[in-house]
């Protein structure tokens, strides 16, 4: 263990400011020239002193919700909080140079609740930028304790940003914790959080880079972090001729957990919507799978609105098809060569590892096949 001192709270005043505000009266300290860190080796001391790391620095009841947080907006520029939110997805690391020649790095991460889908925090140091890259995004709830709020002009709403005095417990041992925590799996499990980064993903213009389906698992191995890309790909799976209840699907509008048609109330006991009237959207749920000579994408996501526009016909429309009008929509797709817009996403539950979110999927032009999958075996 560390050979360190305890004192009491007197420090020169340079030192406060990389110093976490904590309940007790006493800080730890290191120094090179008065102290020595080494490893413990005792296993018994190492598996005592771990579950610690689950406790809060602070009060656990004393933490704004990102609802909180929005609601107050402008109100908490400035502030330094405690931040109670889970992660959605780790941006990629950005290095830059500053004009008068330091380098730096920027990392962004998505967080949300059952408040709010998205709000950004920013890490801007090597040792937090380490840490938060070691996270499993849809799997970790973190009590953020002083994170520093401020407006951001360019996105026109708040941001929190980790700092000198931040202290981050991941997956803390608190009721509140455990509540996200249960919310944040059944929303991974329901769908609902890709339904809401889609919405976040933009214009389909914006994505340029193609790939074979070797190419994304490959890149997907390489880095935990979510990309897109365009795939020249065969539908090898889409089965609309399967029961209705099997192509669409009726979601609570709120939380976009499923739900049935008789069912008058959301089931899901973290949907921010209860207590409100219930509302429901239909649309299209399918999974299909892609296929090039490399290999298949199983089981992607294509759900409405990108299902009617690639299909040509409305959900209401689909459900008055005849059998035979519905394997002959099949058919228009199945096997052939499309031009798909790909959303890659880590996913602890499928076989490879990730899964893809269809955003936009059509027949291909033979041309423009030909163009691309030449350069990409070349």
């Amino acid at each position: 263990m560390s050979e360190v001192s305890l004192t009491e709270k007197v420090y020169p005043e340079k030192e406060e400011r990389f110093c976490p505000t904590t309940p007790s009266p006493y800080r730890l300290m290191t120094t090179e020239t008065h102290s020595r860190v080494s490893l413990c080796t005792n296993t018994d001391t190492v598996d005592r002193l771990l579950p610690l790391i689950h406790l809060p620095v602070k009060d656990f009841r004393d933490f704004y919700s990102l609802g909180d947080i929005v609601a107050n907006g402008q109100k908490l520029d400035g502030s330094v909080i405690n931040i109670l939110a889970a992660v959605k997805s780790i941006g990629e690391l950005r290095q830059f140079t500053t004009s008068d020649g330091r380098r730096g790095q920027r990392l962004e991460v998505k967080l949300f609740d059952d408040s709010v889908s998205s709000f950004p925090l920013i890490c801007w140091d090597k040792e937090p930028v380490q840490f938060v890259q070691s996270l499993i995004p849809r799997e970790s709830v973190l009590l953020i304790s002083d994170a520093k709020i401020a407006f951001d002009a360019f996105r026109n709403g708040m941001a929190a940003t980790v700092f000198s005095k931040t202290v981050i417990t991941v997956n803390p041992d608190t009721r509140e914790a455990s509540q996200l925590f249960s919310y944040v799996k059944e929303a991974a499990e329901s769908g609902a959080l890709d339904l809401d980064e889609r919405a976040e993903d933009g214009t389909v213009d914006s994505i340029t880079d193609v790939y074979t389906v070797s190419q994304l698992k490959q890149k997907a191995q390489e880095s935990a972090e979510l990309f897109f890309g365009i795939m020249y790909s065969f539908v090898s799976k889409l089965d609309l001729d399967s029961s209705i209840t099997k192509v669409i699907r009726t979601r609570c509008s709120k939380c976009k957990f499923m739900a049935t048609d008789d069912v008058l109330s959301c089931t899901n006991q973290f949907c921010p919507g209860k207590g409100q009237t219930f509302s429901a959207t239909t649309g299209f749920d399918l999974l299909v799978d892609l296929t090039d000579h490399t290999g298949t994408l199983h089981g992607c996501s294509l759900r409405s609105p990108e299902a009617e526009k690639m299909l040509g016909c409305t959900t209401e429309e689909f459900t008055s098809l005849t059998d035979d009008q519905r394997t002959a929509m099949k058919w228009k797709f199945l096997l052939e060569r499309c031009k798909v817009y790909i959303k890659i996403l880590p996913s602890v539950k499928m076989r490879s590892g990730i899964r893809g979110l269809v955003l936009s999927c059509s027949l291909a032009d033979p041309g423009e096949v030909k163009h691309h999958m030449s350069a990409l075996l070349e």
